[in-house]
């Protein structure tokens, strides 16, 4: 049985684990996408994430792929009521097209809803933090939008704790709706920033908390110990800076307590997370459904104090 639970004031309950969509029409391909969608809500969870820019990276790619599937999953019977949207603008598209402007956000809502296919977002999200836009011009948009039907509650990511705070501040002083959320980089291996600063001001206020690179793109899986493993993978770039002393200790304490509960370290990691008290629910992605069924069990896996003690302590 999975449990729902409230994403800070947004009215939104959501499972405890997220569902990545950056691996739709990429790293997986469209049945396979398909058929993660459809294994995703049979397990209770119930929030995928995406974006506009997913993923446009990839040669041929323009963006919008990622919502696209989406869209054909609910074209194809999905059912929408069992199914949390979240997704995201204000990284670039295009030349023009990019930030937290009045016009870019209405248009990118707009069109993220044609390729999704349905009427509402129901967690539509700031990609990255635009200084050059002032905060009223975007939360006032965003405001105008929720009013319209078009989404349910708004979100950050990437924001920095004193610009999540002056956020939530012009929302007050403004009566203008607020970030319910944050969608920051945490995981076992990347703990400082968050942790540092950001884990309060969400606490304080109420925010809730989907973190991203749960597994610190496929560090923690255990898969990746040398140079040599990187070798084919498309995320290598993104780990080869994990691969030091502290990354290591990190692998060792997963490894260890893995062993202790028979589990894997990809599940160790992906609950340690799931543990932590202003985490609402971690993302993390599947690119084959053994993949999903591994990851799905991290849901059910409960972490005793002595391994909580472990991690903490290899991952400080």
């Amino acid at each position: 049985m999975v449990t729902h639970v409230s994403l800070g004031g947004s009215g939104l309950k959501v499972g405890p684990l997220v569902f990545g969509g950056n691996v739709f029409n990429w790293t997986a391909d469209e049945a396979t996408s398909l058929r993660l969608l459809d294994a995703f809500v049979d397990s209770g969870l119930n929030m995928v994430d995406s974006a506009d820019v997913y993923s446009s990276w990839v040669p041929g790619h323009k963006g919008g792929e990622s919502e696209n599937l989406i869209g054909k999953w609910l074209a194809n019977g999905g059912a929408r009521d069992k199914l949390l949207i979240a997704t995201k603008c204000g990284m670039e598209m295009g030349p023009e097209a990019k930030g937290l402007s009045r016009d870019h956000i209405v248009r990118s809502v707009d069109n993220a809803l044609g390729r999704l296919g349905t009427d509402y977002i129901d967690l539509f999200q700031s990609h990255l933090d635009d200084r050059k836009t002032p905060l009223e011009e975007t939360l006032s948009t965003y405001t105008d939008l929720i009013k319209e039907g078009k989404i349910r509650a708004i979100g950050a990511s990437n924001y920095k704790a004193e610009r999540l705070v002056e956020a939530l501040q012009v929302s007050k002083d403004n009566g203008l709706a607020r970030y319910e959320s944050l969608q920051p980089e945490y995981n076992l291996y990347d703990r400082a920033d968050y942790e540092s600063s950001l884990a309060k001001v969400c606490v304080d206020n109420g925010v809730g908390v989907i973190p991203y690179f749960a597994l610190a793109a496929g560090f923690l899986t255990g898969k990746y110990r040398s140079k040599d493993d990187l070798a084919g993978s498309q995320r290598g770039g993104m780990v080869k800076s994990k691969l030091d002393d502290r990354g290591m200790r990190i692998l060792d304490a997963l490894a260890q307590v893995a062993g202790e509960l028979d589990a894997t370290p990809a599940q160790v990691a992906i609950a340690w997370l799931i543990a932590q008290p202003s985490v609402t629910a971690p993302i993390a992605s599947a690119t084959s459904l053994e993949q999903w069924a591994e990851i799905e069990k991290s849901v059910h896996l409960s972490l005793p104090a002595d391994a909580m003690d472990v991690l903490a302590a290899a991952s400080a």
